[in-house]
């Protein structure tokens, strides 16, 4: 009888910790996808990362081409001639692929373009839900377009001090 009034107490005491805390949840895709700022960016950003692909496939048409045709002539050219064409088509394969990693890269000129056209309204979201957050009295803004991600926690809920001291860092 004791265990059972102890777990039927804690399970109260849990459920009023709960509820204390206000939590809401967003879909930044959904609300982004909503944006006429967002619309135009991102199309924007498409038409460039189209061109900059369309570009590159030619490059890479062209040097098909040329591997195509240096297969074709291969024995009949000599050594040097041989040498000189492969060298050719290495350097034209490396400045393509450095081109690809320069356009599409790891912070190569798409992620720039983003970061230009696509970060402003993001930041422009986020300032939004944590005026909304603050205005509201919510603790948490969890978003749930891509997994669940914490868009907005109450500071005073931050215990990271805590821990730092309980470790003996500070």
């Amino acid at each position: 009888m004791k265990k059972i009034l102890v777990a039927v107490f804690s399970l109260l005491l849990v459920a009023g910790v709960a509820q204390a805390q206000k939590y809401a949840v967003i879909d930044t895709r959904y609300i982004l996808d909503k944006m006429p700022d967002y619309k135009t960016a991102q199309k924007q950003l498409d038409d460039i990362a189209a061109g900059w692909q369309k570009d590159i496939d030619g490059q890479q048409t062209a040097l098909d081409g040329m591997y195509k045709a240096f297969e074709a002539e291969q024995v009949m050219l000599s050594d040097d001639l041989k040498k000189k064409r492969e060298d050719q088509l290495f350097n034209k394969e490396k400045a393509l692929r450095d081109l690809q990693r320069k356009r599409f890269g790891f912070e190569g000129d798409l992620f720039k373009k983003r970061q230009e056209l696509i970060k402003p309204i993001q930041d422009k979201l986020y300032n939004a839900v944590q005026k909304m957050a603050v205005q509201r009295g919510y603790d948490f803004v969890l978003d749930k377009s891509e997994g669940i991600t914490i868009i907005f926690a109450d500071p005073k809920l931050d215990k990271s001090e805590d821990v730092l001291k309980d470790l003996g860092v500070r």
